[in-house]
């Protein structure tokens, strides 16, 4: 049987599950906590605060977190980080009953929950490929139904129910999102219990942390693929803080019509990723990727430009499919040639890149709506777009993504562990074909 034909696990099933739930209960706060923002301040500055208060465990913790996943059980690890952020949001949800809300505490609840989903999502990146055996076809299915689950819940199902759920109470989505990461905890605590890679010799926290990073910066490709998403979040956070009060005060949307709206780039993101397999096939991978992103800078100036809400929401929705496909071809190319024992520290040092450079996006966002005017963060976020697909398209071109595959094919061994020893520097392992 040909590795395209092999079935998905039984335990993929429910990881799927657990992360579809948990999707739809994001896509209900992703709705509701800029509208419940709204009711607390119309200052764009202190929406720009909660918006990256949600980013900022990466830049204090993004690195080490990578190296704690490598050292702990990365099944616990996710479930454990589900389950506290159940109860982190029925907390919220309690306060929220009791009228106490307010734009600090919405700020400490993104913090709170930005830092377990730092723990959870690299715990989730390392986990899939060993689940997977690291077959590239295996990941690059998984990663496309893996996406789209999410792109259809927390982008399609998810805010018009968040918005729905808002009109009978402040509390109800926060409580509906906690609801759905306890679900997902239980689910994740069910799923295969899986060997860990073979370990590195005992070194500190920081030196394990230190070769993580060093083995992104000092290959072309793994480094291109932390660059896009670096700059793309700067773009899409400065959108994303003036979202809500563009469409309310341009396109004359209403509290309902935001979440309909917010629907049209989950419409857009099922498609990306549905044909993302296919673009890469026909284009090459490292092409297929600069397609994607030119394709996304191309959307959000025309969403800058929108007249109407439905010039608007097309907008978005040929954004969320460039995002869609690059979301699955990414992400399935990185746990490809990444070395099973670095896949944790790896993970967290691009996540860390991309996350680390949110909090700009929402500061230049809400500065550059304040100073200048509503649609000026969209037409810089649509010039900073492009001018990453022109920097970091010859870092992941097709050549250089082949030579990494040809590597990482080299150097696994049958049951998915690396073949060279823990020992060596794992910054050189694998690298020296693509510097």
């Amino acid at each position: 049987m040909t590795a395209g034909a092999r079935k998905l696990p039984t335990g993929f099933g429910r990881l799927w599950t657990a992360q579809s739930v948990s999707s739809l209960g994001d896509g209900v706060s992703h709705a509701a906590l800029p509208l419940l923002a709204l009711t607390l301040t119309r200052d764009p500055m202190a929406l720009a605060v909660v918006t990256a208060a949600g980013t900022l465990p990466w830049l204090l913790f993004g690195v080490l977190g990578g190296a704690l996943v490598d050292r702990w059980d990365r099944r616990r690890t996710m479930w454990g980080m589900d389950a506290a952020r159940a109860v982190l949001l029925a907390t919220t949800a309690a306060a929220a009953a009791l009228d106490v809300l307010s734009i600090p505490l919405l700020a400490a609840v993104g913090f709170l929950l930005g830092l377990g989903g730092l723990f959870f999502d690299t715990a989730a990146t390392a986990y899939l490929p060993d689940l997977l055996g690291r077959d590239p076809a295996l990941l690059e299915r998984a990663n496309s139904r893996l996406r789209g689950a999410q792109t259809a819940m927390s982008g399609f199902a998810g805010p018009p129910a968040g918005s729905a759920l808002l009109a009978i109470g402040r509390a109800v989505p926060l409580l509906a999102d906690a609801v759905s990461f306890m679900l997902s905890a239980l689910l994740v605590r069910s799923l295969p219990a899986l060997p860990r890679p073979v370990p590195e010799i005992r070194e500190s926290l920081l030196r394990q942390a230190r070769a993580g990073a060093s083995y992104v910066f000092r290959d072309r490709v793994l480094l291109g693929l932390a660059l896009r998403p670096a700059v793309g979040n700067i773009a899409f956070l400065a959108v994303e803080t003036v979202l809500a009060l563009f469409a309310h005060d341009r396109l004359g949307i209403d509290t309902f019509g935001f979440g309909l709206f917010l629907t049209a780039e989950a419409t857009g993101g099922l498609l990306g990723a549905g044909i993302a397999s296919s673009l890469g096939r026909r284009l090459g991978t490292g092409s297929a990727l600069s397609c994607t992103a030119a394709v996304e800078g191309l959307a959000i100036l025309g969403l800058a430009a929108a007249p109407n809400p439905y010039v608007a929401g097309l907008a978005l929705a040929v954004c969320g499919a460039g995002m869609g496909a690059t979301m699955v071809l990414g992400p399935s190319l990185r746990q490809t040639i990444v070395p099973a024992h670095l896949m944790g520290r790896v993970a967290s040092t691009s996540r860390m890149l991309a996350m680390c450079a949110a909090p700009i996006g929402a500061f230049l966002g809400g500065w550059l709506a304040t100073t200048y005017d509503i649609r000026t963060p969209l037409y810089a976020a649509a010039v900073l777009l492009l001018a990453m697909t022109a920097v970091t398209a010859s870092m992941t071109s097709n050549r250089r993504v082949e030579a990494a595959l040809r590597a990482a094919a080299a150097a696994v061994d049958p049951i998915g562990a690396p073949a060279h020893s823990a020992s060596k520097d794992p910054a050189r392992e694998g690298a020296a074909d693509l510097l």
